[in-house]
């Protein structure tokens, strides 16, 4: 189950900041995004926002989504 909340809270995450980040991509790479935001906004927020449970979880995704389109759109697309 945990694979599957991944993957949905992945795409919404990534569908917010491909928009956020006004940037269009498909939905496999929107969810590949997300996914990767996902992983790494919500291992940083888990640790400092224990306290909010589940919301923590999508807004550290979120904020890891645009972390990841940030870096992608500065460092590796050129």
């Amino acid at each position: 189950m945990g694979v599957i909340w991944l993957i949905i809270i992945g795409a919404a995450a990534g569908f917010l900041a491909t928009r956020l980040m006004r940037m269009e991509t498909d939905i496999i790479t929107t969810i590949a995004i997300g996914i990767g935001g996902a992983l790494v906004g919500g291992v940083v927020l888990n640790l400092l926002l224990r306290a909010m449970g589940m919301a923590s979880g999508l807004i550290g995704a979120v904020l890891g989504s645009l972390l990841l389109i940030w870096i992608w759109k500065t460092y590796l697309r050129k």
